[in-house]
C-alpha cells in the first residue's frame, strides 16, 4: 500500500504543534514507521518545517513532501487549497490518505480514499466554550470532513457517540482507536527541584496542565481553590495556605481574565502561571505534585490524564463522557460545574495520604493499558481494510 499521512500539525511553527493533534500525529507516525517496513508512506509536512527537524521520520519506505505553495495563499485564498492542494495529493497516487486532524480540510476535488481522525468535537458539543469565529470554522470543516471521509477513527467511544448524534454518521463507518502514553512518562527521574524553582513553586501544589481557556474550566477551578484555601486556613488556624495551585500551559482564549479572577478571589499569591511547558519539564511537574486536577467541560480523549497516571499523580477529574471512559475507576470524579464539589475533593485529597496512594497505584495500572504500539497496529489494520474495500 501507498499510505499518505497529513503531518502538518507536527513541527508547525504557525500552529505551535497543535498540542493534542500534533502529539497524536507524531506518536502515531513514529510507531507506524517502527512497526511497518513493508508499506510505503508519504508524509505531508508544512512547508515551513525545517528539513533537519524531520530527519527522525526518514526511513527507506518513507517519502517526505512539503505541502506546497503556502506563500500563495494571500494571492489565491479560494483556489489555494482546491487547485494546488489537490494537485499535490493526486500526484502521489495514494491508496489512501489519513488526515490526522479533522480541521485540516482536504480539497473537494480530491477523490481518493480518506481516513479522518476525530479527536475533538467541542465546536459541536460545547460551542459556547469557543470563540465565535473558531467554532463556526471548526463546525463547518468537521461537518465537511466527516462526509468526505471513507472511514473515521474516533479517539473515544464518547466521540463516536457524538458523531452519531451531531453529524448523523453511521456507526459502521467509524472505528474507535485509543491513543497511548509516551513511555517516558513512566520513567523515574532525579532532581525535580530545578524545574520547581524555575516556576517559583514554593509549597505543596495542586497541578493543572492544559491550555488556559474556558473549555478547561479554569475559572471554576480557581473558585474551587479559593474555597479550598479558605476552609484549610480555618481548620489549621493559619494566615497563609500551605498549598499553591499551579496552572501549567499556554494562554488560550480569554486567558487574560484569569489573573484578574485570582485578584478578585484573593488568591494571587497562591497561584502560579507557568506559561507553556516544554517536554522535559512535564515529568518533574507531575512527579512533584500532591495531586492533579482536570476539571474540563469537554475532552475528546484525555492524553494529559494518562500522562498524570503514568507519572503517579493522583487525579481529580470531571465526570464527563470521554474521561469516564479513559479513567475507569482510577480517579476521583467531580461535577465540573460544582465548585463546592471540586473544593471538597481537593480537601479530601489534601487530608488523606492513603487515598492519594490508592489512586496513584490505580492510575499507574490504568496507564499501562494505553500503548502507542497497539494504536499503530490497529490503525494499520484499518488502513488495509479501507484500501482493499
Amino acid at each position: 500500500m501507498k499510505i499518505g499521512i497529513d503531518a502538518r500539525t507536527i513541527l508547525n511553527p504557525a500552529k505551535c504543534n497543535a498540542i493534542g493533534t500534533g502529539h497524536y500525529s507524531y506518536q502515531l507516525i513514529r510507531h507506524l514507521l517502527d512497526h511497518d517496513t513493508e508499506n510505503e508512506y508519504v508524509l505531508f509536512f508544512d512547508f515551513r518545517v525545517r528539513e533537519k527537524d524531520i530527519k527522525k521520520f526518514s526511513r527507506p519506505n518513507t517519502k517526505i513532501i512539503f505541502y506546497p505553495f503556502s506563500d500563495y495563499k494571500k494571492f489565491l485564498p479560494g483556489a489555494y487549497n482546491e487547485i494546488l492542494g489537490a494537485a499535490t495529493l493526486n500526484k502521489e497516487n495514494l491508496d489512501l490518505l489519513h488526515v490526522t486532524n479533522a480541521k485540516d480540510r482536504v480539497p473537494t476535488s480530491y477523490k481518493g480514499k480518506i481516513i479522518v481522525t476525530i479527536n475533538d468535537l467541542s465546536a459541536l458539543t460545547v460551542p459556547q466554550s469557543l470563540p465565535r469565529v473558531r467554532r463556526a470554522r471548526d463546525k463547518a470543516v468537521i461537518n465537511y470532513m466527516v462526509k468526505k471521509a471513507t472511514h473515521i477513527i474516533a479517539s473515544s467511544q464518547s466521540v463516536c457517540e457524538d458523531l452519531i448524534k451531531y453529524c448523523q454518521i453511521d456507526a459502521k463507518q467509524m472505528k474507535v482507536i485509543y491513543g497511548g502514553v509516551d513511555q517516558r512518562f513512566f520513567n523515574e527521574i532525579q532532581n525535580t527541584q530545578k524545574v520547581i524553582k524555575k516556576f517559583d513553586i514554593t509549597k505543596k501544589y495542586i497541578l493543572f496542565l492544559g491550555t488556559l481557556e474556558p473549555i478547561k474550566n479554569i475559572a471554576r477551578l480557581m473558585h474551587a481553590f479559593a474555597l479550598f484555601k479558605g476552609e484549610r486556613l480555618q481548620k489549621m488556624g493559619k494566615k497563609r495556605c500551605d498549598y499553591q495551585l499551579v496552572l501549567a500551559g499556554k494562554r488560550g482564549w480569554l486567558a487574560q481574565e484569569f489573573k484578574q479572577i485570582s485578584k478578585d478571589l484573593g488568591i494571587t499569591k497562591d497561584i502560579v502561571f507557568t506559561g507553556y511547558v516544554i517536554g522535559d519539564e512535564l515529568l518533574p511537574l507531575f512527579k512533584h505534585a500532591e495531586f492533579f486536577v482536570l476539571p474540563s467541560v469537554y475532552e475528546g480523549f484525555g492524553t494529559t490524564l494518562l500522562e498524570a497516571f503514568a507519572t503517579g499523580a493522583p487525579s481529580i477529574v470531571s465526570k464527563i463522557g470521554s474521561l469516564q471512559e479513559i479513567a475507569g475507576d482510577a480517579v476521583h470524579f467531580v461535577d465540573p460545574v460544582d465548585t463546592k464539589e471540586i473544593a471538597a475533593a481537593m480537601t479530601l485529597f489534601s487530608e488523606n495520604k492513603e487515598l492519594r496512594e490508592s489512586y496513584r497505584q490505580k492510575g499507574l495500572e490504568r496507564a499501562k493499558e494505553f500503548d502507542w504500539n497497539k494504536t499503530a497496529k490497529e490503525t494499520l489494520a484499518l488502513y488495509e481494510e479501507v484500501a482493499n474495500s
